[in-house]
């Protein structure tokens, strides 16, 4: 597999790198660089701040996942990079899916989950795939229990030492999406049994079972991982609703969409989760409620092809 850096610097959020980095990025390099600095923007305020939370979450499931630090004020997210190794500096192997799979930062929402999972297969040692396997099962829980319709091939990625030490990366770029009117109407960034859909229960449970190995049990394992990690963050989301000037809106539609995504996973789920919509006024808090969605025109689509009526994607900011 080819080593670069450049699918490190992608999706929805918009980045910063200093000016050495830019000159070196333009070139379709990044410089080794111990960190890399997302802002906010007025189409997706506090988006780093929701980030962020996300992450904790990711991060209360136990599979490894990149370490944020937010700003004060909730505009700022640092992400450590995981392709450096903390001890040497060294430079690791990092290749998302999107290259792997031989499709154009421009494709990478046109792929399946069962490609994700034969990549694993395909590029993971057998005494590893388990872990491999695990982390995926997580990641694809995680992104409907969280709301995250921005989950594509350049968010998910191998990192490695040596060809025999290939592994899934550290989850990353993990957020409630579905928080901004934009993009409130998105479905999955990947397609799971040939549907890009929130409300596909079987079709999860199917895929963990066929693609993954997973048997119910196991299932039921996995999405109690999920659910007790977003409860154990709830507090943490309704502290900043409260004490983070502005955030008071985005983070009440958060918590409406984590609301939603227990909802999602309830055919397994084994956990009792209270319903944080119903018990907001009892905590202090507004009811939260959805964005409210609006359609965005696909940039490129033809004039002459009809609009479908199911959910469509925002096109990424500029």
């Amino acid at each position: 597999m080819a080593q670069y850096a450049a699918s490190g610097v992608s999706g929805v959020v918009p980045k910063f790198l200093t000016p050495e980095t830019q000159a070196l990025f333009r070139k379709g390099t990044v410089a080794t660089e111990r960190h890399i600095v997302k802002g906010s923007s007025e189409n997706q305020p506090f988006v780093a701040l929701n980030e962020h939370l996300c992450m904790e979450a990711a991060r209360r499931t136990g599979v490894p996942v990149a370490n944020t630090v937010v700003s004060d004020d909730g505009q700022i997210l640092i992400v450590e990079r995981f392709d450096i190794d903390p001890e040497t500096g060294r430079r690791l192997g990092f290749e998302d899916f999107c290259s792997l799979l031989g499709l154009s930062p421009d494709e990478k929402y046109d792929s399946t989950w069962e490609r994700v999972a034969r990549l694993g297969a395909d590029y993971v040692r057998p005494e590893n795939l388990l872990q491999a396997r695990t982390q995926l099962a997580i990641t694809l829980l995680l992104t409907f229990a969280l709301g995250n319709a921005d989950c594509h091939t350049k968010n998910l990625a191998f990192i490695y030492d040596t060809a025999d030490d290939v592994r899934i990366a550290p989850v990353y770029d993990m957020l409630t999406i579905l928080a901004y009117d934009r993009y409130a109407a998105n479905p999955p960034g990947m397609s799971v049994d040939g549907r890009k859909t929130w409300a596909m229960s079987k079709a999860l449970w199917r895929y963990l079972q066929q693609h993954l190995g997973f048997e119910p049990a196991a299932q039921r394992a996995l999405v109690d991982r999920v659910c007790s990690a977003i409860a154990d963050t709830v507090p943490l989301l309704k502290d900043h609703i409260r004490h983070t000037a502005g955030f008071d809106t985005v983070g009440l539609r958060m918590l409406w969409e984590w609301n939603e995504g227990m909802k999602r996973l309830r055919d397994r789920r084994q956990i009792a989760v209270p319903d944080w919509v119903e018990s907001a006024e009892a905590d202090g808090l507004q009811r939260p409620r959805p964005a409210e969605h609006f359609a965005v025109a696909r940039i490129g689509a033809s004039p002459l092809i009809a609009p479908r009526p199911a959910r469509r994607r925002a096109p990424p900011p500029s």
